[in-house]
């Protein structure tokens, strides 16, 4: 669905006020930590969001290497640029199925969490072959099913709640549903990559209270649309109802729940 792609608005902001360091940040230390090898050269992000990734990226590279991180969505960029001034990171608009660069100019191409959302995840897997030198890594995650993640979980099962007939099921159809990974395992080898691995990852997620965990989901996604078709005070209702659940599971105050991904690697 081309709105599960939409980040306009409030959205990017509190995408990253919110589901940045609560699930993301966790992910972009692991990626960083797996582009240790990479001593200069480039690196290439594509749906770099609002540049929570971008950010770890930047702390952990050394000076050598260069960062260009792309997204398809602007208003994602602007927020990101905001958020981070470093000389070796150009920010550029791009879309990851045609990117707009030449052939063998990258040494890694990392992809934190957008690959789900590539409406042709073939044609991107190709494009970064293409662009990815001889050698060159493909790096990316996707999040696991959504019953191993524990906010995510609470949050769609009390807004579906509200909505029986008709649940807002953006997290589960899009971010938590591509869990399986034989098929994009075999796209990759399709397009060319040799040695591909994968990996589970389990982390700790932490918010300050249970309505930050409320407002991060239901507000600071494409999520935030399918709840408002429903009526004026939808979305009011629907953050009132998460943030209720996710208290009554995981208690008052500072909130803890469990994160699961899985990240692959691929070698052109």
């Amino acid at each position: 669905m081309d709105a599960d792609r939409e980040f306009r608005g409030s959205v990017p902001a509190l995408y990253d006020r919110y589901l940045g360091p609560m699930i993301f940040a966790p992910y972009a230390e692991d990626m960083a930590v797996r582009l240790a090898g990479v001593a200069e050269g480039q690196v290439l992000e594509t749906a770099a969001g609002t540049g929570v990734a971008t950010r770890a990226l930047d702390a952990a590279l050394p000076p050598g290497v260069g960062i260009v991180a792309t997204d398809l969505n602007q208003p994602m960029l602007d927020h990101a640029a905001g958020r981070l001034a470093s000389a070796r990171v150009q920010w550029r608009q791009a879309d990851a199925q045609a990117l707009p660069f030449p052939d063998g100019m990258f040494d890694a191409v990392v992809c934190q969490f957008g690959v789900m959302f590539f409406p042709d995840k073939a044609r991107a897997f190709a494009e970064a072959h293409r662009v990815l030198k001889p050698g060159g890594r493909l790096l990316f995650s996707v999040w696991d099913r959504i019953e191993a993640n524990d906010f995510a979980d609470a949050v769609v099962k009390a807004v579906a709640g509200l909505f029986p007939d008709d649940p807002p099921m953006f997290l589960v159809r899009t971010p938590h549903g591509h869990h399986e990974l034989a098929p994009l395992c075999a796209l990759l080898r399709e397009v060319g990559f040799g040695a591909v691995e994968e990996e589970a990852v389990e982390r700790e997620s932490r918010a300050a209270e249970a309505r930050a965990v409320a407002i991060g989901f239901c507000q600071g996604t494409p999520m935030r649309g399918e709840i408002e078709a429903r009526g004026d005070g939808a979305l009011t209702a629907a953050t009132e109802a998460a943030a209720k659940a996710v208290a009554a599971r995981f208690g008052e105050g500072v909130v803890v729940g469990r994160i699961r991904a899985k990240v692959v690697t691929a070698v052109r």
